[in-house]
């Protein structure tokens, strides 16, 4: 919502001093511009980029048009179910939790936050965090360069659409310089019907500039900014996971891996650590009952 508004604002913000300077904004829809910009922009699009990544660049806009990337609750609902895995595994060993990671879906615990488990690829990376642990495939100490690795390739992952964004920012203006050339070359036809005819003809190219260079600087450019930094808070919730894995199987006890975890969030979407405190009451509390 708060990306929509901010394009209604650069689109008023431009009408209105085109509009104040004397402008009529009738004169700004030259459709056959709209229709050579939007058309090279999207095929420039599918060119750069393979069908996963057209997918995952139409994923990443709809998450963008959303407040959060992630919210403060899904935060906290993962540090509260870290924390029942950590203690079931503390109370049983690791042996304990193994039903619940090779069967997430079947696992009282996961059940209890949808928010982490109706995302297959949160539930991916905790249950691999901990499948080679419990096998006995690898050590604890030899753990978090595995995860690091993981981390660093869905960070990478994260960023082409980004990438093809930033592409396409860069490609606007010269396609809107395009349009226009075009514009022009068509003016050529209209030089003997007049002054008038002449200039009509060339305002309509000039608005091609226009829109590439707005297109660019009001609309994809900040895309691309938004979903880098929703990329960033996509990839704490990650952090999270690491952190708290490691640190419980490098021998933490579960309320401070999970301390260890909360700190990798930032402060705005943060739980202090009273409120981690008062989390960790509540789950004893109604394990007890």
């Amino acid at each position: 919502m708060i990306l929509i508004i901010g394009y209604l604002i650069v689109i008023g913000a431009t009408l209105g001093g085109f509009m104040l300077a004397g402008g009529k904004p009738i004169l700004l829809m030259q459709v056959s511009e709209f229709i050579s910009i939007g058309g090279i922009a999207i095929g420039l699009v599918v060119i750069a980029s393979p069908l996963a990544l057209l997918i995952a660049l139409i994923g990443k806009i709809k998450v963008a048009l959303k407040n959060e990337a992630v919210s403060k609750s899904e935060f906290t609902d993962l540090l509260k179910l870290l924390y029942e895995l950590f203690s079931k595994a503390r109370r049983g060993g690791l042996i304990a939790i193994e039903d619940d990671i090779l069967a997430p879906k079947d696992s009282q615990i996961f059940t209890k936050y949808p928010t982490f488990l109706n995302s297959s690829e949160r539930v991916e990376f905790l249950c691999n965090s901990l499948k080679p642990i419990i096998d006995g495939r690898l050590k604890p100490e030899q753990l978090s360069i595995m995860l690091q690795g993981d981390y660093d390739a869905k960070e990478e992952e994260a960023s082409h659409p980004v990438h093809v964004l930033n592409l396409l920012g860069d490609s606007l203006p010269g396609i809107g310089i395009i349009a226009a050339v075009m514009g022009i070359i068509n003016t050529m036809n209209y030089i003997s019907a007049g002054p008038e005819a002449v200039g009509e003809h060339v305002a309509a190219a000039l608005v091609g500039t226009f829109l590439g260079v707005l297109g660019a600087y009001g609309f994809v450019n900040p895309l691309g900014a938004r979903i880098k930094l929703n990329n960033s808070v996509e990839m704490q919730y990650f952090a999270v996971i690491m952190k708290g894995v490691v640190g419980f199987t490098g021998g933490m006890s579960p309320i401070m891996a999970v301390e260890a975890a909360r700190r990798a969030i930032d402060p705005h979407t943060q739980p202090t650590s009273d409120e981690v405190e008062e989390m960790v009451k509540n789950i004893g509390s109604s394990s007890s009952n």
